[in-house]
């Protein structure tokens, strides 16, 4: 399949970039990592660098003109390969506007299918319907789907009945209160989280009533490229097609294929960890990324031992590398064992529950004992069932691609959320999406924008990242510069945590502009908020620093940091 070569976005502000110099001829053959182009902003200009080899098959944007960030300038693939608009080949992730066909925007959808009824489907269902369309959703589990049902909301309950735990039992005595006898009802922490995810469940289905959108219980499959076949929960079929269609089916978690992994019933997912009903003493979690640290997090403020193995030799990659740092050592601190470049070999029966057998970088095999063991290596595309091949819908392993506007390769068939190729699996995404689909279909204009989407990771301490990390400015070669503020200098953070974390802001090293905001320490998933809107905004590092925030919160860690990046930090010695 021929790889599409796109104006790169060289710093959040840039719009388009001007092709200055071809480096690369057509026809002639390209090495990954070979300079293809010289683009240049109003701010500087940049070598752009091949990421897949082959032939360059076609250059689309002559040399001094200008295009869209995103937008396609040239085919790389093999000699004699088609590409996109001669033949059938599936367009790439995120695609720029003119990749796939425009549909909505055109003509006002006055019926919409929506499929899937999770943050991603039931917004996309409620905003279709304030702007007029009749509106149906699909949902074959429940309302809310896997963030408020078996996810975000389920483990965020968790993890706030375990930081209290952890607070009583190492931060009481220390503040001045007296508490003994603490104990775990493991049961009801577990009925807590019932109680609040279908308080939840209860309000989408009440907002979706009160939108007049009519909610099928039933599980949807394609027979051709705008027509579903909906088996019922009641035995019946229907055949069902509308103006337009919203895929919002999600994702489900990753089993991968280590030997004895599934014949071991002490063996659990995600979704089993948040519904034991005993709590271990011990616990192994194979992977070291959001979901397993989260409920290692939890499960090791309820008391349980808990022995992380990784296959890679750093975790948490979406974050930049000094909250990564920070976070493990909390994480240590608090005694999770961390196994690194540790690949799973095997999975074997013990007598406590089951010895996972892994193999260190030095080839060495070592194993670990656990009561029960948490495999959390990701999660997959909810596609399967869909029928997306009788629909005509590109795809990479179930992943449906789409363009900013959310729409597919088949017109009035949109996707959304963690079932289409490239995004971050977030539940704010997929409502992002849900949003942007409902307009278009409804005739607005509305694009999709990565670059004010935050990561949050709910371990202890809080993370949270928006915008452009350290390691990728210098991937980019940006110019910038870097304020640093700890925690620790922070009187409500000293209050709240003992003052562990810290904010971390990049910005331009000519503007000034805020390129990316990375925080680490109490109440970090809220704050990060204020880091968005500055990219949003555009806004400038002076602009944050002249804006006052209030005293004693953990925000003055922001504007201090956006001091340090001048230099400026008047709570720190600024280096």
């Amino acid at each position: 399949m021929a790889t599409e070569v796109l104006m790169p976005k060289l710093g959040l502000t840039m719009t388009e970039g001007t092709i200055e110099e071809w480096k690369i001829n057509e026809g002639q053959p390209v090495q990954k990592g070979d300079v293809l182009f010289s683009v240049a902003t109003d701010k500087l200009t940049n070598d752009v660098e091949a990421d897949a080899e082959g032939i360059l098959l076609k250059i689309l944007l002559p040399e001094g003109e200008s295009a869209p960030c995103k937008s396609v300038v040239a085919w790389i693939g093999q000699p004699g390969e088609m590409i996109l608009g001669t033949d059938s080949t599936a367009a790439p992730a995120a695609a720029a506007k003119s990749d796939l066909s425009p549909q909505a925007s055109q003509a006002r959808a006055k019926t919409v299918l929506v499929v899937g009824g999770g943050p991603g489907g039931y917004v996309a269902a409620i905003r279709a319907a304030q702007l007029g369309a009749k509106v149906t959703l699909i949902e074959k589990e429940h309302l809310g789907g896997t963030c408020l049902n078996i996810g975000c909301i389920p483990t965020k309950c968790l993890l706030h009945s375990a930081e209290l735990v952890e607070n009583i039992k190492n931060q009481a005595k220390k503040i001045g209160v007296k508490v003994t006898g603490v104990e775990v009802d493991f049961p009801q922490v577990i009925a807590h989280k019932n109680d609040i995810s279908k308080t939840l469940t209860m309000g989408v289905k009440g907002l979706l009533k009160r939108s007049k959108v009519t909610i099928i219980d039933g599980e949807a499959a394609f027979t051709a490229p705008q027509k579903l076949t909906v088996k019922k929960a009641d035995g019946s079929q229907e055949d069902m097609t509308a103006d337009a269609i919203i895929l919002s089916t999600g994702s489900i978690n990753s089993t991968p294929p280590i030997p004895g992994l599934k014949e071991n019933p002490n063996c659990i997912d995600s979704t089993g960890a948040l519904s034991l009903e005993k709590l271990p003493e011990s616990m192994v979690v194979i992977g070291g990324g959001v979901i397993g640290l989260e409920l290692a997090c939890a499960y090791e403020g309820f008391g349980t031992k808990i022995t992380v193995v990784e296959a890679l030799d750093h975790m948490l990659p979406m974050l930049d590398s000094d909250l990564t740092e920070i976070g493990v050592a909390h994480m240590k601190k608090r005694g999770i064992e961390f196994h690194l470049a540790c690949p799973v070999q095997a999975v074997e029966a013990a007598p406590v529950g089951a010895r996972v057998i892994c193999k260190t970088k030095a080839g060495e095999t070592v194993s670990f004992e656990a009561e029960k063991v948490l495999v959390a290596i990701g999660r997959k595309a909810n596609t399967a069932s869909l029928n997306l091949d009788a629909a005509g819908l590109k795809h990479e392993n179930g992943h449906i691609l789409v363009n900013d506007k959310m729409e597919t390769n088949i017109p009035g068939v949109y996707a959304i959320g963690d079932c289409v190729f490239g995004y971050a699996q977030l539940a704010h995404t997929a409502s992002a999406m849900g949003e942007v689909a409902a307009e278009n279909i409804c005739g607005h204009e509305a694009h999709y924008d990565q670059s004010t989407n935050p990561t949050c990771v709910y371990m202890e301490p809080e993370a949270a990242s928006v915008g452009l990390t350290e390691e990728q400015c210098k991937a980019q070669s940006l110019a910038y510069k870097v304020g640093k503020f700890p925690m620790s200098a922070n009187g409500k953070a000293l209050i709240l945590n003992g003052g562990e974390g810290l904010v971390k802001i990049i910005a331009g090293a000519t503007h000034g502009e805020i390129l990316g905001v990375h925080i680490i320490g109490p109440r970090a998933t809220d704050l990060i908020s204020e880091g968005a809107l500055a990219i949003r905004l555009e806004a400038t590092v002076d602009e944050l620093i002249s804006t006052i925030h209030s005293h004693p919160t953990v925000t003055e860690a922001l504007r201090e940091a956006a001091l340090n990046v001048e230099k400026r930090a008047i709570h720190i010695p600024n280096r």
